[in-house]
């Protein structure tokens, strides 16, 4: 009897989901990352097939778990909102974030972003931004026929794919969103949310206070109607001093 060889077994493939380093290194760091990336959830959040992540790792190419990135946020157009450990991208039909933000940190070496520049280059990114908040300065990638070619002039500049417009202001980068509207820090967002939740229950109290008023008023009406008959006055002209109908103080006078 022949006996068939079986090909060796190919080791499973580990694609990490953290690499034990903290998402920023600092408090302005992170802030900015959480504004963008919130914001950009709330700018996209009635299309349920745009993805926004934060820190998340991103595989490109399926087997090779060394080629890994994890963008400050990224935004990818064409996939489903949903939790994920990491972003692979040959489980998301091949599509690639379109657009990637990096806030930069002391601690960031231009050799780092170098490769980080190369990395989004090379594997499809279509806008790249780089906000450096200690210095305000703002530069930023699209991509063109032969890959990300850098945006001469970021005043004012309008990503095409987010239609966010970027203001690089003396006092630091403002970001609006297609309706004008700036983006907002978590704080101002609750603030916000806190003042419209007061008006709403200022309104609510106003409508109780109406139909308490109206109540009253109503009742008012329905007690007047005996004492008026007493006086001998007509159906006709107690439905004129009470502003009602013929018909309505009739009603109202049998029950």
């Amino acid at each position: 009897m022949v006996s068939q060889i079986q090909p060796p077994t190919q080791p499973e493939v580990i694609y990490r989901d953290s690499d034990g380093q903290p998402v920023a290194n600092n408090t302005i760091q992170f802030g900015w990352i959480v504004e963008i990336k919130q914001n950009l959830d709330w700018l996209f959040a009635d299309d349920p097939n745009v993805f926004v992540a934060g820190d998340l790792f991103w595989y490109p190419v399926e087997g090779r778990n060394k080629i890994v990135n994890a963008p400050d946020v990224m935004v990818v157009l064409g996939r489903p909102k949903g939790d994920r450990l990491c972003y692979q991208q040959w489980k998301e039909q091949g599509i690639a974030p379109q657009v990637v933000f990096e806030i930069l940190s002391p601690s960031n070496t231009q050799t780092e972003m170098d490769k980080k520049l190369l990395f989004y280059d090379r594997y499809g990114v279509e806008e790249y931004y780089i906000y450096d908040p200690d210095r305000n300065n703002l530069c930023g990638w699209l991509r063109g026929e032969d890959g990300l070619d850098v945006i001469p002039q970021m005043g004012d500049w309008v990503s095409p794919r987010l239609k966010i417009r970027f203001a690089p202001l003396p006092e630091g980068l403002q970001l609006y969103r297609p309706d004008g509207e700036r983006f907002l820090t978590y704080t101002e967002i609750s603030r916000n949310a806190e003042q419209e939740r007061q008006r709403a229950e200022q309104e609510r109290q106003r409508a109780e206070q109406e139909r308490q008023r109206a109540e009253l008023a109503e009742q008012a009406r329905r007690d007047a109607i005996p004492r008026l008959l007493q006086m001998n006055l007509s159906i006709e002209q107690i439905a004129q001093a009470l502003g009602l109908s013929v018909e309505e103080v009739r009603t109202l006078a049998q029950e």
